[in-house]
């Protein structure tokens, strides 16, 4: 768990154009580094590095991003959030939580050195060459909460909760 570090947390971070910019208005909930297929096939890369964060602590600096519908492994697709001129992913709202959070590609952070994963997921499809810290955490799947999130995390995670469940039940009476 990263220590509780009482100076305010403010990171800003935008598209390859700026056009799009934004401002992470707190420390995430968490940071994933997915090593699953989608999330390979999605970045172009060996994982995807995002940091959940509610998405009223991040504020818009610029233009908004257009929100792309996208297929998932799950089935039930996500969104991803990007530039609508140099169409740079800056963000997406998994079916899960939907809009109530956003996992922020940390790649677009300005300094995204200030955020280093806190658990490494779905390796058991990480690519053979990716050589992982001899410390860090690493689950072959997914993971219990309780074993990754800080406790200020997941308290923060219940304050969402009726969010997320009025987004859930919305989406069930879509259905």
């Amino acid at each position: 768990m990263k220590p509780v570090d009482p100076t305010p947390f403010k990171a800003e971070g935008g598209c390859d154009c700026k056009a799009v910019r934004y401002r992470m208005e707190s420390a995430p909930l968490v940071v994933h580094c997915c090593h699953c297929r989608w999330c390979q096939r999605e970045s172009g890369s060996a994982f995807a590095l995002n940091a959940m964060i509610e998405s009223d602590r991040v504020i818009s600096l610029g233009v908004e991003p257009e929100l792309i519908d996208t297929p998932s492994e799950s089935g039930r697709g996500q969104k991803i959030a990007r530039c609508p001129s140099c169409k740079v992913a800056v963000w997406s709202h998994y079916a899960g939580t939907g809009p109530v959070t956003r996992f922020v590609r940390v790649g677009t952070l300005d300094n995204p050195d200030a955020l280093p994963p806190d658990v490494h997921i779905f390796t058991a499809s990480k690519q053979p060459w990716v050589q992982l810290p001899a410390n860090a955490r690493v689950y072959a799947e997914y993971y219990e909460r309780e074993e990754v999130w800080s406790a200020e995390s997941l308290q923060r995670r219940l304050a969402l909760l009726p969010l997320i469940e009025a987004y859930q039940a919305s989406q069930r009476s879509q259905a």
